[in-house]
């Protein structure tokens, strides 16, 4: 899907200055956001990566594409380390990306830069966000790129064991036209925001029992409706 969904930049900028995370807004300036479903499948693309930048007239753009922050069933139940599967935290990760090859195949969006992994060890097909210890560094190779060389992927499988998986070959060519242009204009290198809708949702109805009002309680309610969009 490409074109902005109907929570937009608004919800975006607010969850970002809650946050304290960078929202980058020189023309063609990459903002890449996961936005990881509240209820969390294995083995399916249930969630979504969000691309917003200004263009040359300074006006927002925003697409919206289908794709997994998970690692698929067979990769949870065979991990490649002993310590388990890798699933990205929560967070954003400045400069941490850069294009390069993945697995020396195609181009595609690379790590470079530290992130924070969480290791699933119970070789079990279930997402565990809690069973595990976090680690962060720079050498997972948790990669931004496609599923299948072409068409649409319904499962991700051995597509991802960690990585930021795009559904649709089309969708992830036009999202490196993006990058590319970018990388033309400020450099090679990217920052990734992941933002996790359940723990969006927890923050949010905290507020509200404390009863203080402003953006965290606004968030949560934007946080249902967005969940509402990726369901459909």
């Amino acid at each position: 899907m490409r074109g902005g969904g109907r929570l937009g930049v608004g919800w975006m900028a607010a969850l970002f200055r809650v946050n304290n995370y960078v929202l980058y807004t020189r023309p063609f300036e990459l903002n890449i956001v996961g936005v990881r479903a509240p209820e969390t499948k294995p083995n399916s693309f249930d969630d979504e990566i969000h691309v917003l930048y200004r263009d040359d007239k300074n006006k927002w753009v925003y697409h919206v594409f289908k794709a997994t922050t998970d690692p698929g069933t067979y990769w949870l139940r065979n991990p490649m380390y002993e310590q388990g599967t890798a699933i990205l935290a929560e967070g954003q990760y400045v400069n941490a990306y850069q294009i390069g090859l993945h697995r020396q195949k195609y181009e595609a969006l690379v790590q470079r830069g530290m992130l924070t992994i969480i290791r699933d060890y119970d070789r079990d097909a279930v997402l565990d966000f809690n069973n595990g210890n976090t680690f962060t560094g720079s050498g997972f190779g948790i990669n931004i790129h496609r599923a299948n060389a072409a068409g649409q992927t319904k499962t991700v499988d051995r597509n991802s064991a960690g990585c930021q998986v795009f559904a649709n070959a089309s969708d992830f060519e036009f999202f490196m036209q993006l990058c590319r242009h970018h990388r033309s204009l400020y450099g090679n290198q990217f920052t990734y925001t992941l933002v996790d809708l359940r723990a969006l949702l927890r923050a949010g109805r905290r507020t509200v029992l404390a009863g203080v009002a402003g953006v965290s309680a606004l968030l949560s309610g934007a946080a249902l409706a967005l969940m509402n969009d990726i369901k459909t």
